[in-house]
């Protein structure tokens, strides 16, 4: 067996302690061996069973566990790895090694605290470089969530400055940057620079010249869209749509997915994607080799310096165009990144220095919105709609954040706390990590109190999940934070019919709430100065009834503007595309030459295939990889709908008076219905059928409500088509 580890032969290590194991069950090495051999062979459900096994039998065996530890961490399942990595660290309690793996697990699962004590642990007794820098690593990724931005930024200077080779505290660096209110965006762009200069000038003498893609000016390119959030992640708020409906008459959709778990959102993009690739596991020139292979002419990385990207990937230049957008809110520093999607409001007119990338600036906003990514059905639920401003019932005005505590500094609890002062009798509400927590809860407390915030009037709420949108039914006016504003958190509160104050920046990360409520058409909420903030939130708390009717009115507002418009965000997306193709054909064909660059694409832009003129068709994913017009699946609807009534039969209520579900052909109905509306929002024929599925087991009132949405639905289905002539010729 020795022989066969040290000389990488798994299979045969695999089979030689199958072959012990059958003679002696209890045999320790052939344990460790064969599940070391399983995960290497890519076997890893067996493996961590062979672990599981092993660990019920020799609890103590240390090697053992960090080993189970460390695969349960490799597919994400941090939940279960942190008691055995708890009991490795009882086991060996003077191993830097353990306290670091351990530190590791704790990020995932939010138990920052626990993991940046262990970190800490883990720094006292390192006695490598290699250990020293691991633990600054997991001191920073912790101190961020618990709002200590500077000292985590510093920790990570500190862990590359022992080890500048090591990726991640060069991008650590970056994301922590974002929430240091000294952090401007020339810093950024400048750490950027630093974090590309480490690893980039290495790759580009390989870098392919991608002759093969050029040709025809109008063929049908292969989009790959890269990123580790195709799961439940606040980028998939804003990619699903795209995903879904970009315009298959001129583009193919790769999705190649970057983390190790899978969870429902993955599997609806799945359906999405024309081609969904996994690459979790794989290194930086591993995964830029995959891509190639796929022969994909445009790559769109949607992660930049978050956790688990691809830069290491985009560094190798594995496409011939690639695009920065969403995930990260600043330059990703590469010169193998071409382009940056952003919009002419959130970047600001001299933006340009800021990046690396050229900025593609979108006529309408850089992103376009979906609520309900979880779980998107429940957006039609009661309790998801906008209910009465709180204060009509309190008597008395809640401000509110739900916002990542990283992006509350001091100076914004400080200008929160003016604005308590200002407002008689109201409120302070913060929903965030930890705070469910009282050790954690009264620390944050007392720091408040230390800015003036009146911590009478203070309200903290741990951070649940299952209350995302709920919390907002509490909030009378939500307050932005600032210099890094807020993103998704921003678009929740609006479409919940929730007013917001933001703070207007200088850089995209702290513009992000100039952008969302100028394409809104409520600029007025937005502040210039700290007494601009102070003076506009006590403006819509001095009028309890208007600020009730401005929140009975604000999701038709967000609905039909161009924060949600995903048919107008998809047309203009897919024009960069095209035009971002156009310009590498002609710098391909006339390097060095501008004019002749410009006549290329002049001459090429005549031959426009004049049928793309009309609005694409859109599509629905029925399984991965098979995809059907919406009319084709409105008729599979129909004929299941026909089939179930055709079929049904009484069966005995429930306690409530309903009917249960089980019948096949409801139950087809119900999922087809389902993935039309991941595809297609509020597509009228499939609430329709909901309707029918609900009636017909003894839900009339969620009949009724289905109904409602569906003929909302044919209303804004009319007036965008009275809008389409408009689309096109633009």
């Amino acid at each position: 067996m020795q022989a066969a580890l040290e000389s990488g032969q798994w299979e045969l290590l695999a089979r030689l302690c199958k072959q012990a194991l059958r003679k002696n069950s209890r045999q320790l090495q052939a344990h460790r061996y064969l599940g070391h051999a399983l995960d290497c062979l890519g076997r890893k459900d067996e493996a961590v069973e062979v672990y599981r096994h092993a660990a019920a039998q020799w609890p103590g065996d240390a090697e053992l566990l960090i080993n189970y530890g460390n695969l349960l961490l490799s597919l994400a399942r941090n939940t279960e790895a942190l008691p055995i990595l708890q009991r490795v660290c009882e086991l060996r309690p003077d191993k830097s090694v353990c306290w670091l793996i351990l530190s590791q697990c704790c990020y995932l699962i939010a138990r920052h605290e626990q993991g940046f004590q262990a970190a800490e642990r883990a720094a006292a007794l390192a006695t490598t470089t290699a250990e020293k820098s691991s633990a600054l690593t997991q001191k920073a990724i912790h101190r961020r969530e618990l709002g200590q931005v500077k000292q985590a930024v510093q920790d990570c200077l500190d862990a590359i400055a022992l080890t500048p080779a090591d990726y991640a505290n060069h991008t650590n660096r970056l994301l922590f940057m974002l929430a240091d209110p000294d952090a401007n965006a020339a810093m950024l762009a400048s750490a950027a620079r630093d974090f590309a200069q480490a690893f980039e000038p290495a790759l580009q003498p390989g870098w392919p010249d991608h002759a093969d893609h050029r040709g025809d000016p109008w063929r049908r390119l292969r989009i790959g869209f890269l990123s580790p959030d195709f799961r439940v992640h606040s980028v998939m708020y804003f990619v699903e749509g795209l995903l879904a409906q970009l315009d298959r008459r001129q583009f193919e959709v790769f999705a190649f997915y970057l983390f190790p778990r899978d969870d429902q959102v993955t599997a609806r993009v799945e359906h999405h994607a024309d081609h969904f690739v996994r690459l979790a596991g794989l290194n930086g020139a591993q995964q830029a080799q995959a891509i190639r292979a796929h022969g994909i002419d445009i790559l769109i990385d949607l992660a930049g310096h978050t956790g688990h990207n691809g830069l290491l990937a985009l560094a190798h230049k594995p496409a011939p165009v690639q695009v920065s957008w969403l995930g990260f809110p600043a330059t990703t520093g590469l010169q193998a990144v071409d382009y940056k999607f952003t919009d002419e409001v959130t970047d600001p007119p001299d933006a340009q220095d800021q990046y690396t990338e050229q900025l593609y600036r979108l006529p309408t906003l850089f992103a376009c919105y979906r609520p309900m990514s979880r779980h998107p059905l429940w957006r039609y639920q009661p309790r998801y709609l906008v209910r009465p401003t709180p204060a009509l019932a309190n008597g008395f005005i809640t401000f509110g954040s739900c916002n990542n505590l990283g992006k509350l500094t001091d100076d914004v609890l400080r200008l929160w706390g003016r604005i308590l002062q200002a407002v008689p009798g109201s409120r302070l509400l913060i929903e965030g990590k930890n705070l469910g927590e009282p050790g954690f809860a009264s620390d944050y407390r007392a720091r408040c109190q230390a800015l003036g915030v009146d911590t009478e009037r203070l309200d903290l709420l741990g951070l649940n999940g299952d209350n995302q949108y709920l919390t907002y039914h509490h909030i009378d006016i939500a307050l932005d934070p600032f210099p890094l504003t807020g993103g998704t958190t921003t678009f929740d509160v609006l479409w919940m019919g929730v007013p917001l104050v933001s703070m207007v920046g200088e850089s995209f990360k702290s513009r992000m709430g100039v952008g969302l409520l100028t394409y809104l058409g409520r600029s007025e909420w937005l502040a210039n100065t700290p007494e601009d903030y102070v003076r506009i939130a006590c403006e819509l708390a001095s009028d309890v009834p208007a600020l009730n009717q401005l929140r009975q009115g604000l999701r038709d507002e967000v609905e039909n503007s161009p924060l949600m418009r995903e048919d107008v965000f998809n047309h203009h997306f897919a024009d960069g595309l095209r035009a971002m193709w156009l310009q590498w054909l002609a710098a391909s064909a006339h390097p060095g030459d501008p004019a002749a660059q410009q006549a290329a694409m002049a001459a090429w832009l005549q031959d426009c295939p004049a049928e793309w003129s009309a609005l694409p068709v859109p599509g629905v994913g029925v399984k991965p990889g098979q995809r059907i017009s919406l009319g084709e699946a409105h008729q599979r609807l129909q004929d299941l709908v026909d089939k179930a009534k055709a079929g049904h039969s009484a069966t005995a209520p429930g306690l409530d008076g309903a009917t249960p579900i089980t019948d096949r052909n409801w139950i087809a109905v119900t999922g087809l219905a389902e993935m039309v509306l991941n595809a297609v929002p509020h597509d009228p024929v499939a609430l329709a059928c909901l309707a029918e599925v609900e009636n017909a087991h003894g839900h009339p009132d969620f009949a009724v409500t289905y109904l409602q949405y569906a003929m909302r639905a044919m209303e804004r289905q009319a007036q965008a088509a009275q809008e389409a002539p408009q689309a096109q010729a633009s």
